[in-house]
């Protein structure tokens, strides 16, 4: 059975109330004898391909959730894409919450944007969120934008500032604009450091097919490639297809650069040694935050977007590989992007 098709089989259990795949997080108790928070709150979290284990871009919109239940007694369910659902899919695991109660629901990825955009005007008493896209407007929806191109430009500086090389990678899940922002400004670091650099580039997959977000074999094939062609530091873009890229690194003896969690943290220990750094993106924070705002009342609705600034992207030093030159000139490209003396191009 499909994951699709076993959460519809188990719509049931929404109605319930009962938690989601996260365990037991949906009564707000934790055992306490009725001390701690309780909210009347119910949160749906629609996850992209890969789900809450992903070690990257789902898993760190179920760290903000967790906290969000944890911190306020919000009861929760979760579901996730399905690799080739049909858009249909997604609209139907939307309607699935929002008829069992849930609000606000939260959608994890910018695949969700026409499902969103259908969705939400049925039900304008439901609060959406979602993260990663722009194109889904409406009163009752929320969106959660990032600086992507920002963060990947430090990440980039890093890697050509570490390579001895002189030649790096970028590794993209799909060719999306969304995707492509992680390349610009990764590209556009490393140039800035060494104008002569070597950058290899690929991605996995072109939309429609989102498989290269959860393929990691395909992502240690691309790695070993560039890396035999003479890259010592990759950067990925490309959800669980990562953890191939890592596989590759550690067998190499090369360096990997993670993205969105801070995936030193996160990896197996096997490949743990050989991530550089990660390029955070904090959907931790976004989303947290969002539901913060809905306990205390308020209904955010429209863009708010997390940049450099705004500390919705940065980089990792898990591990303290990076020399702290680099980390004094990715501090200093920092400030320089956060003044406006550097404006990093969300396109390549």
């Amino acid at each position: 059975m499909t994951k699709t098709a076993a959460f519809f089989s188990a719509a049931a259990l929404l109605l319930s109330a009962c938690g989601g795949n996260g365990g037991d997080t949906g009564n707000g108790n934790n055992g306490n004898d009725g001390e701690a928070a309780q909210s009347d709150i119910k949160v749906g979290m629609a996850y992209d391909v890969g789900g809450r284990g992903d070690q990257s871009f789902n898993d760190a919109a179920a760290k903000g959730m967790d906290q969000a239940v944890e911190e306020f007694g919000m009861e929760s369910q979760e579901s996730e894409a399905a690799d080739g659902e049909p858009e249909s899919a997604r609209e139907e695991r939307l309607r699935t919450f929002a008829d069992a109660g849930y609000n606000p629901i939260i959608a994890v990825g910018f695949a969700y944007s026409g499902a969103v955009a259908k969705v939400a005007p049925d039900y304008p008493d439901v609060h959406f969120a979602i993260i990663d896209d722009e194109g889904a407007q409406g009163d009752n929806i929320a969106n959660l934008v990032f600086a992507e191109e920002q963060g990947s430009f430090l990440v980039g500086a890093a890697a050509a500032l570490e390579s001895k090389n002189g030649h790096v990678g970028f590794i993209g899940g799909v060719e999306v604009p969304l995707i492509q922002k992680f390349e610009a400004g990764f590209v556009a670091g490393a140039e800035e450091v060494n104008p002569d650099i070597k950058i290899e580039k690929t991605y996995l997959t072109q939309a429609p097919d989102f498989s290269g977000f959860n393929d990691p074999a395909k992502g240690k094939t691309a790695a070993q490639g560039m890396f035999d062609a003479g890259a010592d530091v990759v950067y990925h873009a490309a959800g669980g297809s990562g953890g191939g890229l890592f596989e590759a690194a550690a067998e190499s003896g090369n360096w990997a650069i993670g993205v969105d969690s801070d995936q030193y943290e996160l990896a197996d220990e096997s490949v743990r040694d050989s991530i550089l750094t990660s390029m955070l993106k904090n959907v931790d924070v976004a989303v947290y935050e969002f539901l913060a705002e809905v306990e205390g009342g308020t209904f955010p609705s429209g863009s708010v977007r997390y940049d450099l600034e705004a500390d919705g992207v940065g980089y990792s030093t898990s591990g303290d590989f990076l020399s702290q030159e680099t980390i004094d000139k990715m501090e200093e490209y920092k400030e320089q992007i956060i003044s406006g003396d550097i404006t990093v191009s969300a396109e390549p």
